[in-house]
């Protein structure tokens, strides 16, 4: 924790950036670093940064950075006379205008590091648009985050848009920030003897009793229901070939402390914020999955402090006895899963061995039954899926698994992945433009479809799953729980369906009301002249209002009709029904998909082969 004699919170241009000085207190006339940490957006397909008044989803990139960087300051490792001005800044909820950044530390006589936090492959083109205005100004420019780790180490040649970066003077910083390792930046800073890269990949840092990620109150209060994002564990065991996080964050998992969790939790809840998005890829492949939910519940049922969690867990979560019990009492409301595909040729094709379409049913009726909300990643563009595969198969999904949300995204060649690495040296063809590497547009070729019906396809696998129909099905299955919330089931999917159709955008990038500025178009697009960007945007968002109140309108007509319904609680329907004996046999995700009839017959293996060795125990008893 920071102490307090070294706090304090000023007025100026990056204070309303929330900004938090650290350090000697007013009237000691100190030395100033000004640390300005920017978690870039990116463009969208009219050239404009992604920018919200409100975000959905809070950044864990910022938060675990600004964590550190407080703790920095408060030890005050640049000596006791430097007052740190800490500044954590997310572009998807408010505009990035370098020139005012350099005025206002020029003005102070600051000296400064620019961060470039968190960058993302989407991001990156972005990233260096901003950092070639600071450098212009002579300001120094560090960039970090999945694409620098990815690229750097995957590939054995830096990638052009890296060596760009390196050219126009920037710093890279691969790897994570623990261990000392930020001190060491701010120092090199401070000298004036930043070095090209500072590259940690090979020596990932402990997580257990290290200072946590945490932002002020200010910055989360522009977050849609002022929730934060915190990691209790880093990397994964699995060997996913479109996954990044194996080659960055490692292969062998590591972990914070029941203690750590209880501290974030604390310090959060004393400014209010309650709601929190834990960001392991699988938290339940985190060893200390039980020890986590125990302290919550204690906190919870012994003091009142009650926390809203979003997790994130793999489809065989719900064979760890007690997890999904303990998460409902924890305090989990919402589960991302990654399912990814429902047939077995795909996932195999992906090495996502561990997923079991055989265990999909049961373990997502098991969250359904806790009134947990299930969100589902489901990848379009495997080698074996055709355009009416695809659609079969989200009519199957519909019918005959409970999940609410399924969220597509195009298999991309993501830089960090396996896939990218194999498609680099093979010397296929990926789109140039790292601005659409974001799971919303394709990006590569596919086997079979063309690029034209592969996009065709993306698109109606939203319009097919977010049907009004469908919605309405949902809302009622939440509606016959005891205790279940139809009315959130039901906001929930409508925002996915409007922020999908009214901004163009993927919905996990969504937020609330589209901001934009003339001034920051990207620099290859030509400015658009106030006379024509001013009224077409009023316009725009005047029609995107219009489709949100005829949205909502609806919502609240079919809200009504389930809510009324006299059969509420007898409603039924086959993806809520109880398990079957014939299961395997009766139901169509089982033997419509590529792969199905074998994944069936494996899974009839093994139930006969443990059914013999139960009765082989039973009749030696």
């Amino acid at each position: 924790m920071t102490s307090p004699r070294h706090v304090a919170c000023l007025s100026g241009s990056l204070a309303r950036r929330h900004e938090k000085r650290y350090g000697p207190m007013m009237g000691e006339r100190p030395e100033q670093f000004d640390f300005v940490m920017i978690k870039p957006s990116h463009y969208d397909d009219d050239g404009y940064p992604i920018v919200w008044w409100r975000t959905i989803l809070p950044s864990n990139s910022l938060a675990a950075l600004n964590g550190l960087a407080r703790d920095a300051a408060a030890r005050q490792v640049l000596g006791p006379d430097v007052r740190f001005n800490l500044v954590p800044i997310d572009e998807c909820n408010q505009h990035v205008v370098p020139a005012r950044i350099i005025r206002d530390i020029r003005r102070r006589g600051s000296r400064a590091l620019i961060g470039l936090v968190g960058v993302q492959s989407n991001q990156f083109h972005h990233a260096l648009d901003l950092a070639r205005e600071f450098r212009a100004a002579g300001l120094p420019v560090v960039i970090g985050g999945f694409h620098v780790s990815g690229c750097l180490s995957m590939l054995k040649e830096i990638p052009p848009e890296i060596q760009e970066a390196l050219d126009m003077g920037c710093s890279l910083f691969a790897g994570e920030a623990e261990e000392g390792r930020l001190d060491s930046l701010f120092v090199d800073a401070w000298e004036d003897r930043l070095q090209p890269i500072y590259n940690y990949l090979k020596d990932l840092p402990s997580i257990a009793g290290v200072p946590y990620p945490w932002m002020p109150k200010e910055s989360l209060e522009r977050n849609s229901g002022r929730w934060s994002s915190f990691d209790l564990g880093r990397g994964c065991p699995f060997q996913c070939s479109f996954c990044t996080i194996i080659n960055v964050q490692g292969r062998k998992s590591r972990f914070r402390t029941a203690d750590d969790l209880e501290g974030i939790v604390r310090e959060n809840l004393a400014q209010g914020i309650k709601a929190f998005f834990i960001t392991d890829d699988n938290l339940a492949r985190n060893r200390d999955w039980e020890a986590f939910f125990d302290r919550l519940i204690k906190l919870s049922e012994e003091e009142g402090l009650k926390a809203n969690l979003t997790i994130q867990v793999d489809t065989l979560c719900h064979r760890i006895p007690n997890f999904i019990d303990k998460a409902k009492r924890a305090g989990v409301m919402r589960a991302f899963i990654g399912l990814e595909n429902i047939n077995p040729d795909n996932l195999l094709a992906a090495n996502k061995r561990q997923n079991k379409i055989t265990e999909y049913r049961h373990m997502i009726q098991q969250w359904h039954d806790k009134g947990i909300f299930t969100l589902a990643g489901y990848i379009l563009g495997f080698p074996a899926d055709t355009k009416e595969s695809i659609l079969r198969d989200i009519e199957i999904i519909k019918r005959e698994l409970p999940v609410d949300i399924l969220e597509f995204f195009f298999l991309t060649p993501l830089p960090g992945s396996e896939d990218h690495k194999r498609m680099h040296e093979a010397g296929e063809w990926m789109d140039p433009d790292l601005n659409k590497y974001d799971l919303h547009h394709r990006v590569s070729h596919h086997a079979t479809m063309s690029d034209a019906e592969w996009e065709e396809t993306y698109k109606a696998a939203w319009a097919a799953y977010f049907t009004w129909e469908h919605m309405e099905t949902v809302t009622r299955r939440h509606a016959r729980l005891e205790g279940g919330r139809p009315n959130k089931a039901l906001q929930y999917l409508n925002e996915f369906r409007m922020l999908y159709e009214n901004e163009g955008v993927h919905t996990l990038e969504g937020g609330i009301i589209r901001r934009k500025r003339r001034r920051s178009r990207r620099p290859t697009l030509k400015r658009e002249p106030a006379l024509l960007f001013y009224p077409k945007f009023a316009l725009e968002t005047a029609r995107k209002l219009f489709s949100y109140w005829q949205g909502f309108r609806k919502e609240r007509a079919v809200l009504r009709r389930v809510i009324n319904d006299p059969a509420r609680y007898d409603y039924s329907d086959l993806a809520t029904r109880p398990l079957m004996d014939n299961e395997l046999a009766a139901l169509d995700l089982f033997h419509e998909t590529a792969g199905g009839e074998e994944a069936v017959a494996k899974q009839r293996r093994q139930d006969a082969l443990l059914e013999a060795v139960q009765a082989a125990h039973r009749t030696a008893a």
